[in-house]
């Protein structure tokens, strides 16, 4: 692992750093390069600028691990206040809801966050729109795959996604590859031990990419998140390669990173949606951010010195 990179997830753990960057007098401006705001306002607002680029969206409302049956209804209740305000501001065709499960319940029982998933994807259907499935550390991946398969018994455009830098990822590619079936396919981005991850960047590329083939080969709609220019190269070959047409497939990128590759992307006519959190949980997201891309590090720390 990059020693930055292990340092960064470090320093997201640490509440010392956590409660210098809070309160540091530009953090928030810095943070909203990278978040759409704290509030369904907010996020509503940079939805609808986004959707009128031509980009779809994919919104996560920030919060994870929880540990508390109340907050797990609160963080319910701020997604149904979301897709609620997508319906009425006439957006559900271009934005859907990103779900972390562990942020509704799934730490402290399985049926718990099934059940209120569902209560958001009923809600989606019903405002036209979809969610997708947050993963998040290998702890959770079969557990979450468990809740996705019981949610596609009712809601069969439920969104997986899956992490190239998992070793299990190429056989769980296969196994969601079937018809209809919408996977994201990102990188990672939690620290995870070499025994069920790859650890070297280039291993992570050749694993991303076999489990891309895989996708196209396959009948469902895959969604490739990535920001790397190769790898944005190559999906664009491998797909011209499977028969793939623009829009049986898209490409996924974070709110805040390469905008301007998302627009020439969209204006070379591929299907791209920008995924946007939003809410008061801002810190940990940002930590993974940074860690994912180390690159990002110089803007930040740049930023937080008043010096961009």
């Amino acid at each position: 692992m990059h020693p930055l990179r292990t340092l960064i997830l470090a320093a997201g753990a640490n509440d010392a750093v956590r409660r210098l960057v809070a309160t540091a007098p530009v953090s928030r401006d810095v943070v909203r390069r990278f978040v759409a705001g704290e509030s369904t306002d907010d996020v509503v607002a940079v939805t609808a600028r986004l959707v009128d680029d031509g980009l779809s969206v994919s919104l996560d409302y920030l919060g994870e691990d929880t540990s508390d049956e109340l907050v797990a209804e609160q963080n319910v209740q701020a997604y149904l206040r979301l897709l609620d305000r997508l319906h009425t501001d006439g957006l559900s065709a271009h934005a859907e809801a990103s779900v972390k499960l562990s942020s509704i319940g799934q730490a402290l029982d399985e049926r718990l966050a099934l059940d209120n998933a569902s209560r958001i994807a009923a809600a989606a259907e019903q405002c036209g729109t979809t969610i997708t499935l947050d993963m998040e550390d290998h702890s959770t991946t079969d557990s979450t795959l468990r809740v996705l398969a019981e949610l596609r018994r009712t809601w069969p455009w439920v969104g997986a996604v899956l992490q190239a830098y998992l070793r299990r990822t190429l056989d769980d590619c296969v196994a969601l590859a079937g018809s209809g079936s919408r996977v994201r396919l990102c990188k990672g981005a939690y620290a995870e031990p070499a025994s069920v991850a790859f650890a070297h960047p280039h291993e992570v590329d050749l694993s991303y990419v076999r489990c891309a083939n895989a996708l196209l080969a396959g009948r469902g709609y895959p969604m490739f998140a990535t920001h790397d220019p190769r790898l944005v190269a190559v999906i664009a070959e491998r797909a011209l390669w499977y028969g793939r047409k623009p829009g049986s497939y898209e490409y996924q990128m974070l709110y805040g990173i390469r905008p301007d590759e998302q627009r020439r992307l969209v204006n070379s006519g591929e299907a791209v949606r920008v995924y946007v959190p939003y809410g008061e949980q801002w810190y940990g997201y940002l930590m993974r951010r940074l860690a994912e891309r180390p690159a990002n590090t110089a803007f930040f720390l740049r930023s937080l010195a008043g010096r961009s």
